[in-house]
């Protein structure tokens, strides 16, 4: 573990959303810590793609899936 949090790749990014659409919702996999290897999902603003390396605070929380009406 890093002092900044845990590393974490985009496996997939889900759905757009926000009011302004700043908002991803991306599957994400765990990289180092005591959570390595699980994927989650979460809530990432700003642009992000497939493959890229986010830091996450914490790896416990999940975000709840965001469904199309």
């Amino acid at each position: 573990m890093v002092d900044d949090g845990y590393a974490a790749e985009v496996v997939e990014v889900r759905t757009k959303t926000g009011v302004y659409g700043e908002i991803y919702q991306v599957l994400c996999k765990i990289l180092e810590g005591p959570d390595t290897g699980r994927v989650i999902l979460r809530n990432i603003k700003g642009p992000v793609k497939k493959g890229m390396i986010i830091m996450l605070l914490e790896t416990e929380r999940e975000a709840k899936e965001i469904k199309a009406k």
